[in-house]
């Protein structure tokens, strides 16, 4: 028998259902060639062969992150920028003395912060125009709500992009206009906020903006990220770094005013990979644009995120716009992913996908739905009809549960919150996302919350709604590669797939699941190559 080049010795929890758990695994030239019993594998030990005994540890598939924006995260999370987010200043006298600190320090260069969020950093001040010509009168200034939905800039901004009250507003996204018509400093959604971000957009210094990333998604285990916002204008960029990746990459092109993109579906290798098509309905919850049926509270909360009592929010694109974009893309045998978090805006994009599947049948269409907060009972159960899959943001309920409930939109609706047992129980193979940099990229966390549903405040939301254990782990894990069409390769521990592997301190199925979050990642390896190590 050859050599391997690596043998894992220990608890190996596979995510294969013909063989769930093994004693070890072999690997040889980045692919497993053998899981079984200890001595099975011990057979593969030669020479130069390295040999890791996880001893009280646990091997598991590397982790998924199945609705990611690590190439926007890159950046936003650069020392470009400011990072103001709740993750990592929680008192608004924090952030606005960051915010004030980072405008000195940049002067004419221009200050950029990222991760506003009056929901939980409380007290922030109203960020009028005003307010932010005031912090900075001669510097320019955009600052990014947390949602990644909403940007808030100054007049040295405007004038530097050439904004007027005149401008208009771009498909699918918005400026914000005061009673007189005149710009007040806001820009909704990705088309406004972009053009606003150009400044911190330097092709020079992304590759080592993008090896910290990978540095970050692997201390959190993760080697497979999507990027759900996929700018195709960085594939030269990205192609260039292939080989120094620590993790793969598949890629959901944002779709154009043209409905066209330059490549095929499936384009790319095993590292990177360009896999469909990013479209949207709505926006986000915290600033009052998803589309519901049911109305947001009349609470200091929906005021302080500047949303009229009473108000069911709004859809960003038609279903005669959302017809036309998937119309153009589906036929050439693209798969879409579509942000929606309105239950509202959830049966416009079933009715849109339901007609374009009657047109152009597709047997393995993997179509998704992306965050879908607010989706009902019978609308999974249409989505599993229809082969639709969920990608569920659950980590929302750690962060905002309570605000959801309380604040937001109250028990009937809030307590039911990315309902993930729903999902499963009607037949839908689920992934967990983080929708990082909106929050850390923490897919053990996911793991604990869809299992335990336990809000800030300690509160069980819904607990009809929990899932497994070991459902969570397959939704981190196998199911979120299937969505990204590379279940053949990454995704379970199995002979022949790439050696994608987390090494953890634990088996997340013997600790109570509400301490899943806190076991250590001990290291992460792609290909059978160690790429972190605590």
């Amino acid at each position: 028998m050859p050599a391997a080049d690596l043998v894992m010795l220990g608890n190996v929890v596979t995510v294969n259902d013909n063989q769930p758990t093994a004693e070890g695994l072999a690997v040889t030239d980045g692919r497993i060639v053998a899981v079984g019993d200890r001595a099975e594998c011990e057979q593969w030990i030669g020479p130069d062969t390295r040999v890791v005994d996880v001893g009280d540890g646990c091997v598991l598939p590397g982790l998924i992150e199945a609705h990611g924006h690590p190439v926007m995260e890159a950046i936003m999370l650069s020392d470009r920028t400011v990072d103001i987010r709740p993750v990592t200043l929680r008192s608004a006298e924090e952030v606005v003395a960051a915010i004030r600190k980072e405008v000195e320090l940049r002067g004419a260069d221009g200050a950029y912060a990222v991760g506003w969020d009056a929901l939980l950093q409380r007290g922030l001040p109203e960020p009028s125009l005003a307010w932010l010509d005031e912090m900075a009168p001669d510097t320019p200034l955009v600052i990014m709500h947390n949602s990644g939905h909403l940007a808030y800039f100054n007049s040295v901004v405007a004038r530097q992009t050439g904004l007027t009250r005149d401008t208009p507003d771009p498909k699918g996204a918005a400026y914000g206009h005061d009673a007189n018509g005149d710009l007040d400093g806001t820009a909704f959604e990705t088309a406004a906020v972009f053009p606003l971000l150009t400044p911190v957009l330097d092709p020079a210094t992304f590759p080592q903006h993008l090896r910290a990333e990978g540095a970050r998604l692997n201390r959190a285990g993760i080697t497979t990220c999507s990027e759900m916002a996929f700018d195709p204008a960085l594939r030269p960029l990205l192609e260039q770094m292939r080989d120094e990746m620590t993790w793969r990459l598949r890629a959901y092109e944002v779709s154009n005013p043209e409905m066209h993109t330059d490549v095929t579906p499936g384009y790319g290798d095993d590292v990177f990979r360009q896999v469909g098509i990013k479209i949207w309905v709505d926006g986000s919850p915290w600033i009052g644009n998803i589309d519901l049926s049911f109305p947001y509270l009349d609470t200091d909360d929906v005021r302080t995120i500047g949303v009229q009592p009473g108000s069911c929010g709004h859809a960003n694109y038609t279903k005669d716009q959302l017809r036309e974009i998937v119309g153009a893309y589906f036929p050439k045998g693209w798969p879409m992913a579509c942000h929606v978090q309105g239950d509202a805006g959830v049966d416009t994009i079933l009715d849109v996908y339901e007609e374009v599947l009657r047109a152009h049948p597709r047997p393995d269409h993997r179509l998704r739905l992306e965050h879908v907060g607010a989706m009902r009972p019978e609308q999974f159960r249409r989505a599993a009809e229809l082969g639709v899959t969920c990608s569920i943001f659950v980590d929302q309920i750690h962060y905002w549960g309570d605000v959801i409930v309380d604040g937001l939109f109250g028990p009937e609706h809030g307590e039911t919150w990315m309902a993930a047992g729903t999902a499963v129980a009607s037949g839908i193979r689920i992934s967990l996302h983080n929708d990082p940099p909106v929050t850390p990229e923490e897919p053990l966390r996911n793991i604990s919350v869809a299992a335990t549903r336990i809000a800030p405040s300690g509160k069980v939301m819904a607990p009809e709604e929990r899932i497994s254990v070991d459902q969570a782990i397959r939704a981190q894990t196998i199911d979120a590669a299937w969505q990204l069409f590379s279940e053949d390769i990454i995704g379970s521990i199995e002979v022949g797939k790439y050696a994608d592997l987390v090494v953890l301190s634990a088996d997340p199925r013997s600790v109570p699941p509400e301490t899943i979050a806190d076991l250590e990642v001990r290291a992460t390896y792609l290909a059978g190559k160690e790429v972190y190590a605590a």
